[in-house]
């Protein structure tokens, strides 16, 4: 398969980026496009008990498989078929299932920290960084962790104030800086969106 065209979208965690995944999806056939979760390549913890994965810090590079994130991206590119891992945010661990992931003309790939691996950036065509306030993202990580990841609002809080909070400001902005479009994250950032879109299309 020729001409894959490789969309990197990183921003801190409750930024939006989930919505612009979505937004750009929308607008191509769905046997066109297929989308890559750095979530689901946080490393296996298999030789750690659960209460020592529960101290693991989620928002530090080294907590991703970098590697093995690169070796799918790159097989996708070749036209090879990946099995993609499935995280569990409730045990802290990989599952043993996998998600099998065929290569298409377009690949998303998203996460906080996927511009903190210079391979993977330069396995992206186009870097856009979904920015949005501080006070926004807390309000829409604690929604999403008590309803979601079964999280209590004390552990949600004081998990921001240890980790994500300084994490955000250590190795998720600075990657702005590698970004050729910034998306502010209101939720009528159609202009943005158009541009991604038409570089997409000028690019299959």
């Amino acid at each position: 398969m020729k001409n894959i065209f490789v969309i990197g979208i990183a921003g801190g965690t409750g930024s939006g980026k989930t919505t612009v995944v979505n937004q750009i999806i929308n607008e191509l056939p769905a046997d066109e496009v297929c989308v890559i979760s750095q979530d689901s390549y946080y490393k296996q913890t298999n030789d750690l008990t659960y209460e020592e994965r529960t101290k693991i810090n989620f928002d530090h590079p080294r907590a991703i498989d970098f590697e093995l994130l690169v070796e799918h991206l790159q097989q996708l590119k070749n036209g090879e078929v990946i099995e993609q891992p499935v995280y569990s945010f409730v045990a802290h661990n990989r599952t043993k299932d996998t998600i099998k992931t065929h290569p298409r003309k377009v690949v998303i790939i998203e996460g906080i920290l996927i511009f903190n691996n210079k391979e993977l950036r330069n396995l992206c065509d186009i870097k856009v960084f979904v920015h949005a306030d501080a006070d926004e993202r807390l309000i829409r990580r604690v929604r999403r962790d008590i309803k979601e990841r079964g999280r209590d609002i004390d552990e949600v809080l004081s998990r921001y104030q240890s980790t994500l909070k300084p994490m955000h400001q250590q190795f998720i902005e600075p990657t702005k800086n590698y970004a050729d479009i910034i998306i502010p994250n209101d939720r009528y950032n159609t202009v943005a969106i158009d541009i991604v879109r038409t570089v997409i299309s000028d690019r299959l």
